[in-house]
C-alpha cells in the first residue's frame, strides 16, 4: 500500500508542478499601467516587461500605438543601456492639440538594448511613455512584440474579447475619470494583474483538488483493509 500511495503522491505532485508552471506563464505577459492617464488628459504610461525565457535575454521591446490610441504629443523616458527609435504614421483625421492640427503621430516605439545585455531570465524591466491627450475611450490596447537574444519572439497582440483574456493578450490600459483637457488624476488596471488573479484562483482550486484526491486514495485503502481484515 505504501508503494501505491507513493506512486499516487508522485502523480499528484507532477500535476501540481504543471499547474504552478501554468500559473507562472499566465502572469508573465507584458502589462501596462498608469497613475494619471485619463480620457482627454495627459499622463505617464508604463509598460512592465518580464522575461519569460529560461535561457535567453529580452533584447527588444516594440510597442505599437494604434490610430485609435494616437496622441498628439508623446515623449519617451530614457532607459540606461537601451536605444529608442520611433516611427510616425499619417492620421486619417487630424488631431487638435493646443490650438494646432496634428496630421501625424508616433505609431511605434521600440526599445533595443545597446550593450547586448537586455532583460535576463528571472528579471523584468519597465519602459515609460508620457503624452496626451488620451482619446475619449474606456481602454486602449498596445500590441507589443518582445524579442529574445536567441531570435525567438513573444507577440503580445491578441485583443481581449468579452472579458476573456487570450493566450497572448495585448497590453491594455484602462482609463478612468471624465474626459478633460487637464491633467486629472486617475487609476488604471492592466491585464497582467487580472491574468495573475485568475491564475491564482485556478491554482488554489487545483491544490484543493489534489489534496482531496490524495485523501480519497488513503480513505479507500483504509476501507479496503477493514473489509478484508478477519
Amino acid at each position: 500500500m505504501s508503494r501505491l500511495l507513493s506512486r499516487a503522491a508522485a502523480v499528484l505532485v507532477a500535476a501540481l508542478v504543471a499547474v504552478l508552471a501554468l500559473a507562472t506563464a499566465a502572469s508573465a505577459h507584458v502589462g501596462v499601467s498608469s497613475d494619471d492617464a485619463t480620457p482627454g488628459g495627459f499622463g505617464k504610461v508604463t509598460f512592465r516587461v518580464p522575461n519569460e525565457s529560461d535561457s535567453a535575454s529580452t533584447t527588444s521591446v516594440r510597442i505599437q500605438i494604434p490610430e485609435d490610441a494616437a496622441m498628439a504629443s508623446l515623449s519617451v523616458l530614457p532607459v540606461p543601456g537601451w536605444k529608442v527609435t520611433t516611427e510616425t504614421t499619417n492620421l486619417d483625421e487630424p488631431l487638435e492639440a493646443h490650438g494646432q492640427e496634428i496630421s501625424s503621430y508616433v505609431s511605434v516605439v521600440e526599445f533595443r538594448t545597446e550593450d547586448g545585455g537586455g532583460i535576463a531570465p528571472g528579471e523584468f524591466q519597465e519602459f515609460s511613455l508620457s503624452g496626451g491627450p488620451f482619446p475619449d475611450a474606456e481602454s486602449l490596447s498596445y500590441p507589443t512584440v518582445q524579442t529574445y537574444s536567441d531570435g525567438s519572439e513573444s507577440a503580445w497582440i491578441e485583443p481581449t474579447v468579452d472579458g476573456q483574456e487570450p493566450e497572448n493578450p495585448a497590453p491594455t490600459l484602462s482609463l478612468t475619470g471624465e474626459a478633460s483637457g487637464g491633467h486629472e488624476e486617475g487609476a488604471t488596471t492592466d491585464t497582467a494583474a487580472s491574468g495573475s488573479g485568475t491564475a491564482t484562483t485556478a491554482l488554489v482550486l487545483a491544490i484543493i483538488g489534489l489534496v482531496a484526491g490524495l485523501a480519497g486514495i488513503a480513505l479507500g485503502w483504509s476501507a479496503r483493509r477493514r473489509t478484508v481484515s478477519p
